[in-house]
């Protein structure tokens, strides 16, 4: 099986040239990361990086804002950016702070700038500790592209060992989360070290503004590579007391190509070998009060899916007609009523739904989600959706 190399990342000869004007533009920043930990989690085919920062101010001004820089390699495939912070140790005490989309003047186009709003001007010689979450879709490629039904499944992510910041960063450590211990290569280095399923770097001490250290692994990933290439969801809202979600899904398994062949006798002796890499089961979470539910295709009615929950929750899990090997594509349709009173409420003559708009299902990739909702009028109150919300949602 081939090996990966950390030389062929597209990004070290950017940065090795665009080091000095970074750094020479954020040389009289006030800001000092005193300390960062990251953890990647690689567990599924959805990535999901937490980086935890203690940001110093070290200059004379007030401070409001921090950057967060991103490749555009890694941004063209944000899903979404979460940042929180801690006002105290208790439970329920978190807060999310507004995070914006920024272009600070001088920066090279190689990367993507986020701005995080902090709750307080930070003023010089304070701290302040605070967490951002970013989840990525599509960042995980196979290698090799095409297997064997006998094949595990293979693939390569790509990121740096150091922190890629605007800021001078005194401490950092690096934790990449893996499915399995099986690891065919990773980016060596002084302070990293692989422990069970897990790769760690770091610490790395004071390093300057825009430090960067690529970083490859090429790991075991048998993980469902669910991918809804579309999903259509329509939710009917009936003055009648019911609202009846349908969902149409496109979905394809978009993992490593399947090639030659399929072999049913061998998948049902022997799934966990002739087909490890692929998936059977798909789970949706649907609310607790669900009714009505129902799983088919253009053929007709599909028995195999169960129900089961309880008054806080309900969970369908469903079992499309035929193994999904990477590749493979299905088409399916569920569905399903809600009491209304359970998600209408009225405010000023207005009517407001409050119901889930995204994918139900675990651990499913969603490229495109169109959400249609109709609604069944009675006298002159309308119902209402907030623009800005459709809009950040990306709904159409």
């Amino acid at each position: 099986m081939g090996k990966c190399s950390s030389s062929s990342s597209p990004l070290r000869l950017f940065f090795l040239l665009s080091l000095l004007v970074l750094h020479f533009t954020f040389a009289q920043s006030d800001l000092v990361i005193s300390k960062v930990d990251r953890k990647i989690d690689l567990t599924s085919h959805i990535v999901r990086s937490i980086s935890t920062l203690k940001v110093e101010n070290v200059g004379p001004g007030v401070v409001s804002e921090v950057l967060f820089a991103i490749p555009n390699m890694q941004a063209k495939n944000l899903a979404n950016m979460k940042s929180m912070y801690s006002e105290g140790k208790g439970k329920g005490s978190s807060v999310d702070l507004p995070i914006a989309l920024v272009n600070p003047e001088g920066m090279p186009a190689e990367l993507t700038f986020y701005s995080v709003a902090l709750p307080k001007g930070l003023e010089q010689g304070k701290s302040l500790t605070f967490s951002v979450l970013a989840i990525y879709t599509h960042s995980l490629t196979p290698f090799p592209e095409e297997i064997t039904q006998a094949d595990v499944q293979l693939v390569v992510y790509q990121d740096t060992a150091y922190f890629l910041s605007p800021y001078a960063v005194k401490v950092q450590t690096l934790s990449i989360m893996l499915p399995s211990g099986r690891v065919e290569s990773y980016t060596k280095h002084p302070n990293g070290k692989l422990v069970e399923s897990e790769i760690k770097y770091g610490p790395f001490d004071n390093l300057p503004a825009f430090s960067y250290s690529p970083v490859i692994v090429h790991f075991e990933n048998n993980q469902p590579f669910a991918v809804a290439q579309e999903l259509v969801r329509e939710i009917e809202i009936s003055h009648w007391g019911n609202v009846q979600v349908t969902e149409h899904y496109n979905l394809v398994h978009g993992g490593a190509r399947n090639k030659g062949g399929f072999s049913r006798l061998d998948y049902q002796a022997r799934p966990s070998i002739r087909g490890a890499s692929s998936f059977r089961h798909l789970v949706a979470r649907l609310p607790p009060r669900a009714h009505s539910v129902y799983y088919r295709d253009e053929i007709g009615n599909i028995s195999t899916s169960h129900l089961w929950g309880d008054s806080r929750k309900m969970q369908l899990e469903i079992e499309p007609r035929y193994p999904m090997l990477g590749g493979w594509r299905t088409s399916f349709t569920t569905g399903y009523g809600l009491p209304l009173e359970d998600f209408l409420f009225e405010k000023e003559g207005n009517r407001f739904l409050n119901i889930t708009f995204g994918c139900p299902m675990d651990e499913v990739l969603i490229d495109n989600l169109i959400v249609k909702a109709m609604f069944c009028l009675k006298g002159q109150k309308k119902y209402m959706f907030p623009p800005h919300f459709l809009q950040s949602n990306g709904m159409r």
